[in-house]
C-alpha cells in the first residue's frame, strides 16, 4: 500500500470488500496495510470511477462520497480512512514496512501482538505475494507479503485476506496456481477469491469462519455485481 495510491478504484473495491467481510465488527478484523513510500511512479491515478457517480456510486455511496471527498480535496493518505467511520470496529496496523529484514521481523511482532484476538487479518501489500527475484530483504522486497507470514498468521487462527496484483501471466492459470500453493502450504480447505478487473483477493479462512464467510460471499456477489466476481470456497 502506498499513499499514492489512496482512493483510486482498487480502493473503492478493496475497502468495499473489507467492510462487508467485517460486516459492523460481526468479525473482528484486522488491516496490515504494508504501508511502502511513495514514489515517482504513476500508479493510483485510476480516479476517473469517481466522475462517474451513475455508474459506480450504488455500489457503496458512503464509501464513493469518501473517496471522492478525500481525492478531490487532495487528502490521499490512508489515516483519512483510519480516522473517518468507513471502517467501523476495525483496528489497524500502519508503521512504513522496509526492505530491512530485521525491522521486518520487528513490524510483524508488533502486528502480532496488535493482532492477537483478531479473527481476520487482511494484508495490503503492493504488489502480492513474493517472488523469487525478491528475496526477503533485498531492494523493494517490502512490496511483497511471504509465505511465511502468512502460515504464521493462519496457524495462529486467523482467517486472511490478502491482497494480489496480476502479473504476467494467464490470469486463470495465475489464480489456480495460487490456490494450490495456498492449500499446500497452508493445509486449508477453505480458499476463496475474489476477482476484479485489476486485481485479485484471496481470502484463506479457518474452519471455524467459514460458514460465515460462505454467506458473505453471497451478499457481496449480489451488492457488486460487475465489480467483483466472487468464487468461494474453491475447494469444495
Amino acid at each position: 500500500m502506498k499513499n499514492q495510491y489512496f482512493g483510486d478504484i482498487n480502493d473503492y473495491r478493496k475497502y468495499g470488500l473489507i467492510r462487508l467481510l467485517a460486516n459492523d465488527g460481526k468479525i473482528k478484523t484486522g488491516i496490515c496495510w504494508m504501508l511502502t513510500p511513495d514514489d515517482t511512479r504513476t500508479d493510483g491515478k485510476f480516479t476517473e470511477y469517481l466522475y462517474d457517480s451513475r455508474k459506480y456510486r450504488m455500489f457503496a455511496p458512503d464509501l464513493y462520497d469518501f473517496l471522492r471527498k478525500c481525492v478531490g480535496s487532495k487528502k490521499r493518505c490512508l489515516l483519512e480512512a483510519e480516522n473517518s467511520n468507513i471502517f467501523p470496529n476495525i483496528i489497524f496496523h500502519n508503521p512504513i514496512l522496509k526492505d530491512d529484514a530485521n525491522q521486518r521481523k520487528q513490524y510483524f511482532s508488533d502486528m502480532c501482538k496488535l493482532f492477537e484476538d483478531v479473527d481476520l487479518i487482511f494484508f495490503d501489500p503492493d504488489n502480492g505475494l513474493e517472488v523469487k527475484s525478491k528475496p526477503l530483504g533485498k531492494k523493494d522486497s517490502s512490496k511483497f507479503l511471504y509465505w511465511s507470514e502468512v502460515i504464521d498468521s493462519y496457524n495462529a487462527g486467523h482467517s486472511i485476506l490478502l491482497y494480489q496484483h496480476f502479473i504476467r501471466e494467464d490470469r486463470d492459470k495465475f489464480i489456480a496456481r495460487i490456490v494450490a500453493d495456498i492449500r499446500d502450504k497452508t493445509g486449508s480447505n477453505n480458499i476463496s477469491y475474489f476477482r476484479t478487473s485489476n486485481v485479485v483477493f484471496f481470502l484463506i479462512a479457518q474452519d471455524k469462519h467459514s460458514q460465515y464467510f460462505s454467506d458473505k460471499a453471497k451478499i457481496i456477489s449480489s451488492m457488486w455485481d460487475g465489480q467483483i466476481q466472487v468464487f468461494p470456497n474453491t475447494l469444495t
